[in-house]
């Protein structure tokens, strides 16, 4: 029978597309399935991570069901060594209208930003990009608008019984948050944002339990447009924000002397134990840092052992992107400023001032240890 995107009672389960990059298991993978565990505890439903890659791929499958997968679908092939459009869009819509999963979700990074928009449009449905919330439970979306957002939640007469994916993404540069569904058509697709889901506690007994299938692929050379014939990786130095343990960020605060303000908030950071440098947004229009130091809803979302926030207002957007920090610091010349709500320390004052003392009481520290 011919697949109809339509026919959405045929379809259940949610899916997780896992990407790997030279046989490996990239971390958006475990954290998109970690949320997915929570989704499909919420539906009902089996979590299925589905993996693509070349010869030995699948001794990397039984990882994911430490995190909480059901079952992994694996798909080996030499061809899907490395990743190519449409292969890998070829293998993938192959199963889902074989196998009709309800949900698929993708990490949206370059691999996946690619690749979602591309089946989506093959599997006739719709695809929200860059998402930084899901939900299916109709009270915990509303918690969530809640807790997030200045909705008066009480005076709004929501459908309780709406069991369709809740898909939320900023927009409007990042001014606005949209929560999208899709009713009309099957699966549900989002692209998430690397690192604004946590990944749950490795479980080896999960992993152990979990299914493996091993589904053989079918590829015909005269379908494939693209080969690669040469892998060329970027050699400018990028920061790592996600996986960083202190981050110490520069906002609008900093305009009076931006390149000595960036240079303050380096050496705070590495005074604090190998730190990097993270920037809000207004730091990054104002051209101070490059984008990849941008922290918030259109930039990255970062949960390090220390945050300290140098010069930042603290608008929602920004809030957003590190308020699940262990630790928070802020100094601000206002005292009024939205970021002292969620910092556990705050300082008012200037920060050219301010964070040559706070250094230098680290470096002391150390010292006297």
């Amino acid at each position: 029978m011919a697949f109809n995107s339509a026919e959405i009672n045929g379809f259940s389960d949610i899916w997780v597309f896992c990407e790997q990059r030279d046989g490996v298991l990239q971390n958006t993978d475990f954290e998109l399935i970690s949320e997915g565990r929570k989704l499909a505890d919420e539906r009902g439903a089996k979590l299925v991570g589905i993996l693509l890659g070349g010869e030995g791929i699948s001794r990397a499958a039984g990882e994911l069901g430490g995190y909480g997968a059901d079952k992994v679908i694996v798909c080996e092939d030499p061809a899907l060594d490395v990743y190519t459009t449409d292969r890998y869009c070829n293998v993938i819509c192959d199963i889902v209208m074989e196998r009709k999963p309800e949900v698929l979700l993708i990490g949206a990074s370059n691999i996946g930003r690619d690749l979602g928009p591309r089946v989506a449009a093959r599997l006739h449905t719709g695809l929200t990009a860059d998402c930084t919330h899901l939900d299916i439970d109709m009270e915990r979306y509303v918690q969530f608008l809640r807790e997030s957002s200045t909705i008066d939640v009480d005076s709004v007469k929501f459908k309780m019984e709406d069991t369709n994916l809740k898909m939320t993404r900023p927009a409007f540069g990042g001014h606005l948050m949209a929560t999208i569904i899709c009713p009309r058509f099957r699966p549900c697709m989002s692209t998430v944002r690397p690192g604004v889901f946590k990944k749950s506690a490795f479980c080896r007994e999960k992993a152990d339990a979990c299914e493996i299938e091993r589904v053989e692929v079918r590829l015909e050379d005269a379908a494939l447009k693209t080969k690669v014939l040469e892998v060329v990786k970027e050699t400018r130095k990028m920061v790592d924000l996600i996986g960083a343990e202190v981050v110490v960020s520069v906002g609008a605060g900093i305009s009076r002397d931006p390149k000595k303000g960036i240079e303050l908030a380096e050496e705070l950071a590495k005074a604090l134990g190998g730190g990097v440098v993270g920037a809000s947004r207004a730091a990054i229009d104002s051209g101070w840092l490059p984008s990849d130091h941008q922290v918030g809803q259109t930039g990255k979302t970062v949960r390090p052992k220390i945050y300290v926030a140098l010069g930042i207002s603290g608008a929602i957007q920004h809030k957003a992107g590190m308020q699940d920090s262990e630790l928070i610091i802020a100094v601000d010349a206002n005292e009024s400023a939205p970021i002292f709500e969620c910092a556990d320390y705050g300082i008012v004052g200037d920060l050219f001032k301010v964070v040559p003392l706070m250094t230098d009481a680290v470096k002391a520290a150390k010292e006297a240890k």
